[in-house]
């Protein structure tokens, strides 16, 4: 078997265009132009390549970009006033805040502080509980970005067994919730979980997100089954210089699932995606306005 490759690049840019034509109608609507605000504290390499990705694609589908970049230095109080400030700007309607911050700044004050409606991330301890019972809420881009693609890919979840491996509050955690709201039987397992490669094979989806480079084997997937590798890893390459991969061993898994994401160009340009979709759905929602149709869980 040969699984057919979920190409999450494609779909994101649909999601985007989707996004650009909503913002489009915003604006000859209603007058209301989405805004995201960005802060990133400190210099981390990685945080500031994906900060500028984000502003770019955000002026690119019509939205306000705000960027706040501060010292590593900068004190928890200062930081937690900004977020204050963007609190009450009615022209911001999405605040993100980059991880991970500086060590001296409490990681948990600082997103719980942020207004539970403009938490385009959807790490607030308020938005969590709405999506644990199943309320509105702000998801979580990832979980949303592989939610998405499983929808596309199959349509109807209800009654699918799904494994989420990896319990983080990210990812892991966030997506089994979304997976019970599409009436899928879930079972979160994670690296500790005994027996994992027999939880897995009775997946007919299977959500690698536990860190660990090509981890779950192709001997661990029921065939047929769909496999959404959320994996970001960096390895060296026999013959110098490095690559990445995912959770999953691509090549093995590929040759018996139905359907996999590769890594890259899987989940990857889905995260980004999801965040501009999350920060029109809080626009709509600040405003009054009916939620845009296929951006949200």
């Amino acid at each position: 078997m040969s699984a057919h490759i979920i190409d999450g690049k494609a779909f994101a840019a649909s999601v985007r265009e989707k996004v650009a034509g909503h913002v489009s109608r915003l604006k000859n609507d209603h007058g209301i132009t989405p805004g995201l605000a960005v802060v990133l504290v400190g210099e981390d390499p990685a945080s500031q390549v994906y900060v500028r990705s984000k502003g770019k694609q955000t002026v690119e589908v019509g939205m306000n970009s705000y960027e706040h970049k501060l010292d590593a230095a900068t004190s928890e109080k200062d930081l937690l006033n900004l977020i204050e400030a963007l609190n009450t700007d009615p022209a911001v309607h999405g605040i993100l805040v980059q991880l991970p911050l500086p060590k001296h700044l409490d990681e948990d004050l600082v997103i719980n502080s942020i207004d539970p409606s403009k938490d385009v991330d959807g790490f607030h301890i308020s938005n969590v509980g709405l999506l644990g019972t199943g309320q509105k809420s702000m998801v979580p881009c990832t979980p949303l970005g592989c939610l998405m693609l499983l929808r596309d890919y199959h349509g109807s979840l209800s009654g699918m067994d799904a494994v989420v491996i990896g319990r983080s509050n990210i990812v892991g955690k966030p997506m089994s919730q979304l997976l019970l709201g599409d009436s899928c039987t879930v079972t979160i397992a994670h690296s500790r979980t005994k027996d994992l490669p027999d939880v897995v094979r009775r997946a007919d989806i299977v959500v690698a997100a536990v860190g660990r480079p090509e981890m779950v084997k192709g001997d661990w997937i029921k065939p047929g089954a769909t496999v959404i590798d959320v994996g970001i890893n960096r390895i060296d390459k026999p013959e110098g210089g490095t690559r990445l991969v995912g959770d999953a061993d691509f090549d093995s898994c590929a040759s018996v699932a139905g359907a996999i994401t590769p890594v890259p160009g899987g989940v990857g340009p889905m995260t980004i995606a999801c965040l501009l979709a999350n920060t029109v759905t809080a626009c709509c929602r600040a405003n009054g306005l009916d939620e845009p149709e296929g951006l949200t869980a």
